[in-house]
This record gives C-alpha cells, structure tokens and sequence, in this order.
C-alpha cells in the first residue's frame, strides 16, 4: 500500500510539510492494526475519521443535533491539525 501513496507536492517543491502530511501514513497504519503509532503519525487521524463518520451516518439517518455533533467534531479536527502542525514545526 506504502507503493502507492501520493506524493506531498508542498514538500516536494517547497521543502517543509504541509498540514496534511502524515494522513495517508496514518490510514495505513490503522489498516495495519497500529493504532498508538498512527495517532502519533497524524494525531488528528481519529477526529477526521469520526467527523467523517458522523456526515457518511448522518446521510442515511438524519439525526437530532447532527449540526452541533459536526460542528464541534470539525472544530476539533481542525484545532488538533494546527496545535500538532505548530508543535510539529517547533520540534
């Protein structure tokens, strides 16, 4: 699966990762079992992934307070994205 990962252009043209470099590591790390090493990889990976979840569920089966759930698991995401990025760039 490694074989057939894109490429991060922004640090390939660039040099530095972007925000989102690590995600496709960290899918292949759950799919392998590695749970602790993926959040590690990508620490917003289960977020997204719930996030992802609650929109797919929330098509089929309307739920009562799914904006809210949404809203708050993309402001999560997205702060756990940011924190990790900086924290990322200072170490």
């Amino acid at each position: 699966m490694e074989d057939y990962m894109l490429p991060c252009l922004n640090k390939k043209l660039l040099g530095f990762e972007c925000m989102g470099c690590g995600i496709q590591r960290a899918l292949s790390l759950i799919f392998q079992g590695e749970f602790v090493e993926a959040f590690y990889m990508y620490p917003a990976i289960y977020s997204l992934i719930a996030l992802f979840l609650t929109i797919g569920l929330n098509i089929f089966f309307k739920f009562k307070n799914s904006n809210i759930v949404i809203g708050a698991l993309a402001i999560i995401s997205v702060a756990t994205i940011v924190i990790s990025y900086i924290i990322k760039i200072i170490i």
